[in-house]
């Protein structure tokens, strides 16, 4: 299956190609960056726009095999000198996510980052980017940034530049993403924590599930540590110290993951992910994929009903735009051990139904603010022994 590049590898792109033509003057019709996993990414740049004080230019998304709705989509970029006073906007007015945008940096000047048409706005707290602000994620930020500093570095450019990423598609396309739902308006989100697109066939992912999971047993392993994704890994390095090799890397498919470790002979599986995909566990939802059953908000608010709750705690939870958002709530109205704790029970009760016996399973889940939400008593001794 054939890799592509995120929205965020496509917008980092286009802005070193910007403003390379306007600092070094001519065009570039193509443009080499190194994404976040290391991966060389070599754009063409379409869609050249050159004025006094500004260029902007395009590249077109290839998400490889992914069937991903951005797919061909053009991701602008328009690189603008600009006075060392931002224009007011949430981007670089009040966005407490990405402290140095004002800083100055070995005395060159500021960049500023915004979204234009087809970009989303951030209307619901518990997202990447606060509330007010442009829908471009703090990785895609960085990228943006370190790649025209690099440039603005090689032609010694000491003043200020705006760059601001639009995708006019973005309108029409947004409604048919999950933006709406998580509280983005207006346009698709710039993206990407890898500037990576892994190809989302399920027979593909699947398969390799299933082959990671023979090369652990081949090498003696009896005991599986399963994440759904990166975030997973970091948290188990971060907290634990824990080997990201170590672990198999499952997408939504806990369900098949728990049938393949059985398969293989394993004799346990420890879990680790994040409340808003390992909550749906407690409702018996095997695969966490938002297509085939997203009740986040509905078993959190059942947990803190069963918790006895006051009655505003479970409606204001079922009026969140994420899991993390409900979190607080939770955590704020002093409720979150108690539902934490059930939720986990839950979740054990039906990983040890899909275990039938054959496997013994333990499971941790995390929440990116507040930590460690929860975890069995196995997992604990699992993880703690790891670090002795």
């Amino acid at each position: 299956m054939r890799k592509g590049f995120t929205t965020g590898s496509c917008a980092a792109a286009a802005s070193k190609a910007a403003v390379w033509m306007l600092l070094g003057g001519g065009r570039k019709e193509q443009i080499e960056i190194i994404t976040p996993a290391g991966i060389r990414y070599k754009a063409r740049i379409e869609e050249i726009s050159v004025c006094e004080d500004s260029v902007c230019c395009a590249v077109r998304k290839d998400a490889g095999d992914d069937p991903d709705l951005t797919d061909q989509m053009l991701i602008y970029a328009k690189v603008s000198r600009t006075s060392d006073v931002p224009e007011p906007s949430p981007d670089n007015g009040g966005n407490p996510a990405d402290p140095v945008r004002l800083g100055k940096e070995n005395g060159a000047g500021k960049i500023h980052i915004r979204g234009g048409r087809g970009i989303g706005r951030v209307t619901r707290p518990g997202l990447d980017q606060p509330v007010g602000c442009d829908a471009i994620n703090s990785v895609p930020r960085a990228m943006i940034r370190k790649e025209v500093r690099s440039v603005m570095e090689l032609f010694d450019y000491r003043g200020s530049l705006t760059v601001e990423i639009f995708a006019p598609q973005g309108e029409a396309l947004a409604p048919r993403t999950f933006n709406p739902r998580l509280g983005i308006e207006g346009g698709i989100s710039i993206i990407g924590t890898t500037g990576i697109v892994e190809p989302m066939s399920t027979r593909a992912i699947l398969d390799t599930i299933r082959v990671e999971i023979s090369q652990k047993k081949a090498m003696g392993e009896s005991v599986l540590v399963v994440v759904p994704g990166n975030y997973g890994l970091q948290f188990l390095k971060e907290r634990y110290g824990f080997d990201p090799e170590k672990a198999v890397r499952c997408s939504n498919y806990i369900g098949d993951t728990i049938d393949m470790a059985k398969e293989a002979g394993m004799t346990k599986l420890v879990l680790c992910g994040h409340v808003g995909k390992l909550v749906k566990l407690s409702g018996g939802i095997m695969n966490t994929h938002s297509r085939e059953g997203d009740c986040r908000l509905e078993l959190l608010a059942a947990a803190a009903l069963r918790c006895h709750a006051p009655g505003q705690i479970p409606e204001r939870i079922l009026a969140c735009a994420s899991a993390e958002e409900a979190c607080t709530i939770l955590q704020e109205e002093g409720m979150g051990k108690p539902c934490f704790d059930l939720i986990m029970d839950r979740i054990h009760f039906y990983l040890e139904k899909r275990a039938g016996g054959q496997l013994e399973t333990e499971c941790l889940m995390y929440s990116n603010q507040y930590g460690l939400l929860g975890a069995t008593a196995g997992a604990r001794e699992f993880f703690m022994g790891e670090m002795a």
